[in-house]
């Protein structure tokens, strides 16, 4: 599966200020918060994948199923030889 224009991905509500991305380094006091507002704005691809792997089961079929997935932030993507079809969703 392809993805592209992940930058304009949309969070409804109060989500961009609300909703953070958490990660810890494993040391003590580690854990760093960041709201998804600069998390979109940095790396819109990430947020999109992180959504996606959190639907997904975990296990063997999780990751294999995540590595089919391709996110792109604009419309350029390396992807023209494999002839991907256009799919247009309605929100």
């Amino acid at each position: 599966v392809i993805v592209i224009n992940a930058e304009q991905v949309v969070l409804t509500g109060k989500k961009l200020d609300q909703k953070l991305m958490r990660k810890h380094s494993l040391y003590p006091g580690g854990l760093k918060e960041t709201p998804y507002r600069e998390v979109l704005a940095k790396k819109p691809e990430f947020a999109f994948e992180e959504a996606v792997r959190r639907m997904l089961p975990t296990g063997v079929l999780g990751r294999k199923m995540l590595k089919k997935l391709k996110v792109y932030r604009g419309t350029e993507h390396g992807h023209d030889a494999q002839k991907p079809e256009v799919l247009e969703l309605k929100y």
